[in-house]
Order: structure tokens, then sequence, then C-alpha cells
């Protein structure tokens, strides 16, 4: 096949979407992202890897290199600081929360926030626990996470036991403290794969809400469902 034929045949690349996984407020020049490096193997045992993620994650930070970007609004809008957040964002799904993390605690300097509760998870602690520091930083001396600002920290690793630890099972773990923050009014952000975390979330707060208030499960769907209405439940997912 000429060549020219092939130019003309393949597809065009297309635009990869990141989440800004830091605060303008606590880096006005600069933009984080938080990318997962793509690789997998084939039925028939060929390595495959991400094209972009890839060559991103071999470019020299020394190195001053112009990389096209087009920036979108986005589907988490930023909470003000009087509002409670229960957020959850298991693998790279924590990147936007990375950001209201940051947030908070440059407003926190000059007044008060809100609590936050974050929950992480991942496969393994020792290879996948992005961002730990930060996390373990802010959940101590009066930090964003701590339980002195009425926050919290919980990370859940799915395979670190025999049996599977996911979000879900750290938030019923937590299910005083979730339904409390939603009678102050709380929002719910939830961020991460598309396939089966999300719905997985919505069943815990279900149970949740129906256990701590006494009331039967129907009445916990119209809350959400309520919550979402209202704008203060939001899910950006991806596959």
């Amino acid at each position: 096949m000429p060549f020219e034929w092939f130019v003309q045949l393949a597809p065009p690349l297309k635009n990869r979407a990141f989440s800004i996984s830091s605060s303008p407020l606590a880096h006005p020049t600069q933009v984080h992202l938080t990318v997962d490096v793509v690789s997998w193997t084939t039925p028939f045992k060929r390595k495959r890897q991400g094209l972009c993620s890839t060559w991103l994650a071999s470019l020299d930070p020394e190195q001053s290199i112009y990389i096209p970007v087009w920036f979108h609004k986005g589907l988490l809008p930023p909470p003000p600081p009087s509002l409670p957040l229960i957020v959850i964002g298991p693998g790279t799904g924590c990147a936007p929360f990375r950001g209201f993390v940051e947030e908070r605690a440059v407003q926190s300097q000059s007044g008060t926030i809100a609590p936050t509760l974050l929950f992480f998870g991942c496969r393994n602690e020792n290879n996948d626990f992005l961002y730990r520091d930060f996390w373990f930083s802010h959940s101590e001396n009066d930090g964003v996470l701590s339980e002195a600002k009425g926050g919290g920290f919980y990370a859940a690793f799915s395979r670190d036991q025999p049996q599977k630890v996911y979000v879900q099972h750290k938030m019923q773990e937590q299910s005083e403290r979730i339904w409390n923050l939603l009678c102050e009014g709380a929002a719910i952000y939830v961020a991460g794969s598309s396939t089966k975390m999300p719905s997985d979330v919505m069943v815990a707060f279900e149970e949740i809400i129906s256990k701590e208030s006494g009331a039967p499960r129907e009445s916990a769907v119209r809350w959400l469902r309520s919550l979402e209405k209202a704008g203060k439940y939001h899910v950006e997912a991806w596959s």
C-alpha cells in the first residue's frame, strides 16, 4: 500500500481528556494531571501500550516541551469552602479531589472550611497508592482531612487480602459519619471508572441512608434523587 493511501485511511489521533488534579489557588501558574500509563497484554501474549500516556511518561521533566492543550469545563463544579463534602475517588478518580483538598488547604488559612470525607481505593497499597504522602499530610495537624476539622481519609486496597475490599466497604464502615454529614447538607462527588464503581457507590449510599435513618430503601433512593436534582450529587466517570 502506498504511504499516501495509508495516511488517508488512518483515522486522526483522538484527544485525550484528563482531570486537573491541582488547585489554581495553590499553583497559580501550573496545571497538574494524574495520568495512568496504559499497558496490557493481548490474548496472543503481545504487549501493548497506550500511545499518549506512554509518551507523556517518557518525557524528561528537566526539559521544556510544548504540548497542545485544551481546557474544557468539567462535570465536577468546585465546591464553596462552607459546603461539607463526601468524595469517592478510586484510582485516578482521586485526581480532581487532590485539587479540592489543595484548594481547601489554602482557604483554611484565611477562614473556616467545612468537613471533607475522602474515600480512595486501589489494588495494592505498595504499588498503586497515588499521592499517599499528600493524603496523610492533610489528615494530620488540623489538615483538611483531619478529624480535628471533622474530616477523614479512608483507603481500600482490593487485592492486599483474600477478601476484596472496595471503597463501598470503607463507606459502610463510616456509615454514621456519612449520615451525619448528609444531615448537615453535604454534597457527594464521585469520580473514576465508569464500569461498576459508580453504581456500587450509589447502592452503598442507599444502604447507609436506609440503615442510619431507619427509613425504607425506597425513601433512601428518593433522598439521593433529591440530592441529584439539587446539584449535590456529582459523578465524573470514564472508561
